[in-house]
């Protein structure tokens, strides 16, 4: 599998990183079904494992941990921490206090004593971003951590964060979700990993499924995890998923017409952008794993490439809204404009 670097770290990372949530999934069944998961990644070439210690609240990191026993160097390894683990509300965040502790039980589950790139799952609004960069630099420091990122957060927020620390002090990393259905990144945070050197992780190629090439029109509902747990985004006789499966349709003819499926068509084009250092991939099954390293063999010549762009618009999306981190300036009413009149700090 091609080799590709995570950014100014000079790592080298698989064109294609093993997503542990259904990995979690699995080991809730059956423990050794999750590690043969992760094995069976490992075998085809798969080198980066992204594993968050919220995935079956620590059963994908004992899982990893296991797989990748006695050959820890071969393997490029990503943690992300501060999504809730467990009930206790002290028990998530990206404050220095939980980091410390969350980094410790992660070591252990994964059977390591340093991790490659550190991460917050998401932005959080209670933490000062000075609190989160320098618990992440100290963990550098402390040889804990190789280097650290910032999955999730604002082109802005990047550039804070880049203006604020420098050299092994600041991040080398992000994790955004990139595919067809979902373009925003290409021009915001895209030109800022470009600008700053970071590494890039695109997550969820397959937005979810809807480029799995089983939505089609005139076609039942399908099924999936993703169905059961968000039916409203899925389901394909609501108006809000008109357009979603329109574009998953149209995909899905361009695909036919090239000798693809939609989902090699999904993950070739993200492995396709320059700034992507590697795609994240959630497989359930040995089978997905060896569909998804297919996928990763096509190269898009620039006439599919060109369709793509008049089905999709470079730099848009076509979701209800974008995938991601809901930005306290739109989600929170004091901040969109809801303020009364002559309560906000630039009324007189």
């Amino acid at each position: 599998m091609e080799q590709r670097r995570m950014g100014r770290t000079g790592a080298p990372v698989s064109s294609l990183t093993l997503g542990t949530r259904a990995v979690a999934g699995v080991a809730a069944h059956d423990p050794s079904a999750g590690v043969t998961l992760v094995l069976e990644a490992l075998t085809r070439g798969v080198t980066s494992v992204d594993v968050s210690d919220a995935d079956g609240a620590g059963l994908a990191e004992t899982a990893v941990g296991a797989a990748i026993a006695g050959r820890r160097e071969d393997v490029f390894l990503s943690v992300r921490f501060g999504a809730p683990v467990d009930q206790d509300p002290a028990h998530r965040g990206n404050g220095r206090r939980w980091m410390f502790r969350a980094v410790e039980r992660s070591l252990q589950r994964l059977g390591t004593d340093v991790i490659d790139l550190y991460q917050p799952a998401l932005p959080d609004p209670a933490t000062s971003l000075d609190e989160t960069l320098d618990a992440l630099a100290d963990l550098v420091a402390q040889g804990k951590i190789r280097a650290f990122g910032l999955p999730g957060f604002p082109a802005e927020e990047l550039v804070e964060a880049q203006w604020l620390r420098s050299g092994s002090k600041s991040a080398t990393a992000t994790h955004v979700p990139y595919s067809i259905l979902t373009r925003t990144a290409e021009r915001t945070v895209f030109p800022v990993a470009r600008r700053f050197g970071l590494g890039v992780l695109a997550g969820a190629p397959l937005t979810g499924g809807w480029l799995a090439g089983t939505y089609r029109a005139g076609t039942v509902q399908p099924r999936s995890p993703h169905v059961d747990e968000h039916p409203d985004a899925y389901d394909i006789g609501a108006p809000r998923n008109r357009r979603k499966l329109e574009v998953a349709d149209r995909l899905g003819r361009l695909a036919d017409d090239s000798g693809f499926t939609v989902s090699e068509l999904a993950v070739a084009f993200a492995l396709t952008h320059p700034d992507v250092s590697s795609v994240v991939i959630g497989p359930r099954t040995v089978s997905h794993v060896d569909a998804y390293v297919q996928a990763s063999e096509i190269v898009l010549d620039d006439g599919l490439l060109d369709a793509i762009d008049a089905i999709v618009a470079p730099g848009t999306h076509v979701l209800e809204r974008d995938t991601g981190f809901a930005l306290p300036a739109l989600s929170r009413e004091r901040l969109r404009g809801r303020t009364p009149v002559g309560a906000g700090p630039n009324r007189s």
